[in-house]
């Protein structure tokens, strides 16, 4: 690893304690280096609040060398005014002669007119270090602005014989799979992701509340698929604790606070008919978390990015069994007994 590497690597530890709270926005970190140290660095926190760049930029104790530092930033700086004024001029004012930049903005707001400002300033300009690992950073947001669709994770637990639920159960509530150190990383993961989504089944047989309760983050916006409005208004999904779009046939249903219903045709292709709603909304990323026919409608439609597979320590004999994936995992790690597994779909 060179030095820009060794810097721009930074810039994505720095960026990723963004996850979940800059949405739109992407998620960015920089530092700034002067005689081969670091001098400053910041990142973005949350959406209308200073970009990473200016952070970055604020957290220099001695801004007298800034004429002689880089600046390095893992997605381009932005050159429109937004919330907030464009981070490229603010280089420009401070005369940092030297930017190095991990990856290109694809958003049509941006897309090469940072790069191109900062040049015709006369900045020394260097694109694409770690490229590929900046542009993983944003999955969510590229794929958003690229795709007009938001970034599509698939969650589920399943047992060691491949059943992700008992056939009964005594109680309205999960039977769990997996131990509670893996349950508390599944609620990191929904403080990330800015929509959480399941059938009309999960609801009614677990009644869960959707949230990030055991983590310390936002709540995602609660997805819900329910045809025929079978779900009690009891469920915690109507709660009104937070916001909550339900998929419906039925156009007559009304909203509440907090409620909103969107009425989809439910003989067409569901998946694509949701994701597209959902890009109406301006939801970037979604983790999809059953059940078992929520999942396998994504997976036939080829809508999904990414899924996340607990293997448990247990066997149920029979059950409801777990969705079909034909595509090998990238990833496994240990957590304590479970076994997670993470599956790709793009290269």
């Amino acid at each position: 690893m060179n030095n820009h590497e060794y810097f721009i690597a930074r810039c994505i530890e720095l960026a990723k304690n963004g996850f979940g709270t800059t949405y739109p926005n992407p998620v960015v970190g920089s530092v700034i280096v002067y005689d081969g140290e670091i001098i400053g660095e910041g990142w973005h926190r949350k959406a209308g609040e200073p970009h990473a760049e200016v952070n970055a930029i604020r957290s220099v104790k001695d801004p007298s060398v800034l004429d002689k530092a880089t600046i390095y930033v893992s997605l381009e700086p932005c050159s429109h005014f937004g919330k907030t004024p464009p981070c490229s001029d603010l280089i420009i004012e401070n005369k940092i002669p030297n930017v190095v930049i991990g990856t290109v903005d694809s958003n049509i707001k941006v897309a090469g007119n940072g790069i191109k400002r900062l040049k015709e300033a006369g900045a020394n300009v260097i694109v694409g270090i770690l490229e590929k690992e900046c542009h993983e950073l944003n999955q969510r947001f590229f794929t958003f602005h690229e795709k007009k669709r938001p970034y599509i994770i698939l969650k589920w637990a399943q047992t060691q014989d491949g059943f992700i639920a008992p056939l009964e159960k005594k109680e309205q509530k999960p039977v769990w799979i997996t131990n509670s150190y893996s349950r508390q990383l599944v609620h990191k993961w929904r403080a990330e992701e800015q929509a959480i989504l399941v059938g009309t089944q999960t609801v009614i047989d677990d009644n869960p509340q959707l949230n990030a309760r055991d983590w310390n983050g936002n709540n995602p916006i609660r997805i819900v698929i329910d045809q025929n409005n079978r779900i009690p208004k009891t469920a915690h999904v109507f709660d009104n604790q937070d916001k909550t779009i339900v998929f419906s046939k039925n156009k007559a249903m009304l909203a509440s606070e907090n409620i909103i219903y969107e009425s989809i045709d439910f003989q067409q292709n569901i998946a694509q008919q949701i994701v597209e709603r959902l890009y109406q909304h301006q939801i970037q990323s979604i983790i999809i978390e059953g059940g078992a026919q929520t999942l396998q409608t994504f997976i036939d439609a080829n809508l999904w990015d990414e899924a996340r597979v607990f293997i448990g320590n247990s066997q149920f004999g029979n059950g409801i069994k777990a969705p079909k994936l034909n595509t090998s995992p990238s990833k496994k790690e240990k957590i304590g007994t479970d076994e997670l597994l993470i599956i790709r779909n793009y290269d």
